[in-house]
């Protein structure tokens, strides 16, 4: 399909905008799920009078990390288009990542007695993480004859890109995270799941010793977890797949690395969801097409907070009228996957998505919500059919044939 979408591009001067609220999807806790909950008019309002449905972001019953999640609205199949999460990571935090290079997104953690209390070290503050983390890379620099090298990222999280002296083999990075997922749990060990990647899963073991050996004594951030090693991806650009210059408007590494893997413009920023729609208000003359991520539902989600995701739902919807006033041709409203409080992670279900555009039907759905978007004209569609109906609504994309 990505092919033939290729062929039928069109240029003109429309402008789209791609806003997607990480973890949007919940499900119902006393009868209503989070977006239900929150108090949404302007949501509720725009989608009224658009296109709605809900995305899959892979496939039924599978459950996506965020990098196939985001990699599938953005028009790649996520099942051709594997990428890890650590040079997601790792590019996001600006890291150089060479042919040589397998990057691994780390967690400071809390462990007792060999067992994780605490997977996120308690969301540790920043600053606290660029002070641990440059502890880390004075006293961490080789092991073996493999370079180490840290970048702090926000919060608990780290990068760290282990340069070979050679390039490396396929499969190399084929090596289990470390994380359990769940904490009462001991750090599982970093098996490789390819001959090719045993060189691999041996420097990862000490590393996890040589880190824990110099942060055992910190309170809770005293243990690192290591997951998604990856090495370098091949991935057709955004301009080129779908003839748009694109902006991406995030201040978590993670995503600016998966905008960065399309080639997208990735400006390093920091600060609320406001600053980043002022950033946008900015640079909307610049761009074709503005990705706008919005994080902090996302961590609600996993961390259980009911209440807190719906909050950080309505702080979205408070600052949609801005964005509507820029008047872009085509809104997409969406999320990468869903993240349901009650299960304090990611999930399988479908994700609601909002389309508004001069060519829709709307009129469907009295607001936006799960089960609301069942009632709009999309449908239940893969996520990666997204983007060709962006495009079609923008008017990009010729007639197909004679």
């Amino acid at each position: 399909m990505q092919n033939i979408i290729k062929n039928l591009i069109q240029k003109n001067k429309t402008k789209i905008i791609l806003a997607v609220l990480d973890g949007l999807g919940g499900l119902p806790i006393n009868g209503r799920t989070e977006l239900e909950t929150a108090l949404t008019p302007n949501l509720d309002g725009l989608a009224k009078v658009s296109a709605c449905g809900l995305h899959m972001p892979v496939g039924y019953g599978i459950t996506p990390g965020s990098g196939p999640g985001h990699l599938g609205i953005f028009g790649y199949d996520p099942v051709e288009c594997m990428i890890g999460r650590g040079i997601l990571e790792a590019l996001g935090l600006g890291m150089e990542v060479r042919k040589t290079d397998v990057a691994v997104r780390c967690n400071y953690a809390t462990i007792k007695d060999g067992i994780i209390i605490d997977r996120r070290a308690g969301r540790i503050p920043t600053d606290y993480n660029r002070k641990l983390t440059d502890k880390l890379q004075q006293e961490i620099k080789r092991i073996d004859d493999v370079e180490i090298i840290f970048a702090a990222g926000m919060e608990h999280r780290i990068a760290v890109v282990m340069r070979f002296p050679e390039a490396l083999e396929p499969g190399s990075a084929d090596v289990e995270d470390t994380d359990p997922q769940k904490e009462g749990m001991p750090p599982l060990a970093p098996r490789p799941n390819t001959d090719n990647a045993e060189k691999v899963a041996v420097v990862a073991a000490k590393f996890i010793e040589r880190t824990h050996q110099v942060l055992k004594e910190e309170e809770k951030a005293n243990y690192l977890m290591m997951r998604g090693f990856s090495g370098t991806p091949h991935i057709p650009t955004f301009e080129d797949a779908f003839g748009l210059k694109a902006l991406a408007i995030a201040t978590y590494p993670m995503y600016r690395g998966l905008a960065k893997i399309v080639a997208m413009d990735t400006p390093p920023l920091e600060g609320s969801v406001e600053d980043q729609v002022k950033f946008m208000e900015a640079k909307f003359d610049a761009y074709d097409f503005f990705f706008l991520h919005v994080k902090k539902i996302d961590s609600y989600g996993e961390d259980g907070n009911f209440d807190g995701k719906a909050a950080r739902i309505e702080e979205f919807d408070e600052l949609l009228p801005r964005i509507m006033a820029l008047n872009p041709d085509v809104l997409v409203i969406t999320g990468d996957h869903s993240t349901p409080a009650i299960m304090r992670g990611h999930s399988w279900h479908p994700v609601p998505v909002l389309l508004k555009s001069p060519y829709v039907y709307g009129g469907l759905c009295a607001a936006f919500s799960e089960r609301e978007c069942t009632k709009g004209e999309l449908g239940i569609f893969p996520a990666v059919n997204l983007m060709p109906l962006v495009l079609a609504n923008a008017l990009r994309l010729k007639k197909f044939g004679a």
